[in-house]
């Protein structure tokens, strides 16, 4: 068995990489799932760039003299210097997480989609 052979073996056990069953990128129902898809992607990274951008400028920068008048419990750190060092970083990464638990269900949402229409295409006349 060539490599190739046990790449499609393993996707079609997987349930994937079936031959012949690739969408139509021609097709409007999948056009259309598509757009929807990128669309969404946009929203979800726009939403979470705007949330970074809140906490590293916002909390870090431009708001920092007003948080600065507290202090983080248990460290006696300001706490607009806190954001500024250590918080915008915490941020990011937890952003990072947010947007790979988002974007699998995008992806799954998606791909039960295509799936959907490729099924109604073979069962059609």
């Amino acid at each position: 068995m060539t490599a190739s052979e046990a790449n499609a073996k393993a996707g079609d056990a997987a349930g994937g990489n079936q031959p012949g069953r690739e969408p139509d990128l021609h097709q409007p129902e999948i056009h259309e799932s598509l757009e929807r898809y990128w669309v969404a992607n946009v929203r979800i990274m726009a939403s979470l760039t705007l949330v970074w951008l809140l906490a590293g400028l916002g909390c870090g920068i431009l708001f920092a003299d007003k948080l600065n008048e507290f202090m983080l419990p248990g460290t006696g750190y300001p706490l607009g210097f806190w954001f500024a060092q250590q918080g915008s970083i915490m941020v990011f990464v937890v952003l990072i997480l947010i947007y790979c638990v988002f974007m699998n269900r995008l992806d799954n949402k998606h791909h039960r989609e295509v799936e959907a229409i490729k099924k109604k295409g073979t069962t059609s006349p």
